[in-house]
């Protein structure tokens, strides 16, 4: 059965074009061609990132944060109740009008003391700015270094400046030392962002997120084993390009370093709009979608593969959008730059509560308040 599925999964037909198999990969006069097998060492590779990560989350991201004045939000925390924790963790994080008004009657509490039950609750569960401090930190590092190593590597090869030569002797092309490092390099990351993905910080782009993730690591690995190599270098090298820039304007967002987050994010969302919404489609996907049927016939591996690159264009079309909203928002109305995807902390009523027995207390001194001011009874009968 596994044999079977296997012979029909490799089939030369669904990966190359007509007159092209595995046979023309096979190393041979001193020349070295990519392997399936060779995608095995992404996964020690993500494993080494994941511990690396924890190391250099405590022992470089945090006393940077503290260097850059990372402040905490002091939460309060709900005080322990079995009933409404058991509501918000089986049935909803944000209860109904009707169904607060039965967590009233069950628990004794009023409406009020409920609803900042459930709001200290949801707070509580928010990651910590020191947390998304860290994961910014840790992904900056990586892909400034990745776009560096990347430009490195490519920077002497021809088809950097002339796309069309990524397919120059396709598939016979020899696989040289820099392009295999990259590529198990940059697998093995987004494999490790895979798997640490349930305790990393959760925004509203969360399915996309994923969705991107399964995307890269699929196109990175099937460019691999069809030989595609030089079309995915240039592919995470345009990523790359970007990314590094998002994740430093988040680094001075979370320090409080408005100006500086507002300036970058500017330069972020300039370098991302140019490199994904002009060069990868009008170049990359150009010369993967339209340039190669002038050579070959379509096959199977050719339409999944550009229906990847297409699936990563509409995630670059969601994000585009949101980008340029902030932007626009910042130069017109010189706002502070916010990610629309995070998920804010809820401002808790203590405070308000606590100027409200402020007033109590003053009325119960100086007589009865209106508009914070004392009203004076001018209506007692004067004593004859």
């Amino acid at each position: 059965m596994l044999a079977e599925l296997s012979e029909w999964f490799w089939q030369e037909r669904l990966w190359f074009p007509k007159g092209l198999g595995w046979a023309d990969l096979v190393d041979r006069d001193g020349r070295v061609y990519a392997k399936a097998n060779d995608l095995w060492v992404a996964l020690p590779i993500a494993l080494v990132f994941l511990i690396v990560r924890q190391i250099f989350e405590r022992t470089v991201a945090t006393p940077l944060a503290s260097l850059l004045g990372v402040k905490e939000t002091v939460r309060l925390k709900a005080p322990h109740n079995p009933t409404l924790e058991c509501y918000y963790c089986n049935i909803s994080k944000t209860p109904s009008q009707s169904s607060i008004a039965s967590l009233c009657k069950q628990t004794g509490s009023s409406e009020r003391q409920i609803q900042r039950w459930f709001r200290r609750r949801r707070n509580q569960d928010r990651p910590s700015l020191l947390k998304k401090f860290r994961e910014a930190s840790w992904r900056f590092t990586f892909y400034l270094l990745a776009f560096i190593a990347g430009l490195a590597s490519l920077i002497d090869k021809p088809w950097l400046y002339d796309v069309k030569q990524m397919w120059e002797g396709f598939p016979v092309m020899t696989l040289l030392p820099s392009q295999y490092w990259y590529y198990m390099i940059e697998l093995g990351f987004y494999g490790s962002l895979l798997f640490s993905v349930a305790s990393d910080v959760k925004r509203k782009d969360f399915k996309e997120q994923i969705v991107h993730h399964v995307a890269t690591i699929l196109l990175i690995s099937f460019s691999w084993c069809v030989n595609y190599i030089r079309a995915g270098t240039l592919i995470m090298l345009v990523h790359d390009s970007s990314d590094y820039f998002l994740e430093s304007a988040k680094m001075f967002n979370y320090a409080g370093w408005r100006n500086a987050c507002n300036y970058i994010f500017i330069i972020f969302a300039a370098v991302f709009i140019v490199t994904r919404l002009i060069i990868f489609p009008f170049w990359i996907i150009y010369c993967t979608w339209v340039y190669p049927v002038t050579i070959y016939k379509p096959f199977f591996g050719y339409y999944f593969f550009n229906g990847l690159l297409m699936t990563l264009q509409c995630l670059h079309i969601f994000w585009a959008i949101l980008i340029i909203r902030i932007a626009i928002r910042f130069l017109t109305s010189n706002e502070k730059v916010d990610d629309e995807r995070s998920d804010k902390d809820e401002t808790d009523e203590s405070e308000e509560e606590e100027e409200e027995a402020k007033d109590k207390k003053h009325s119960r001194k100086n007589g009865p308040m209106q508009n914070g001011h004392t009203v004076h009874n001018n209506n007692h009968r004067k004593t004859e």
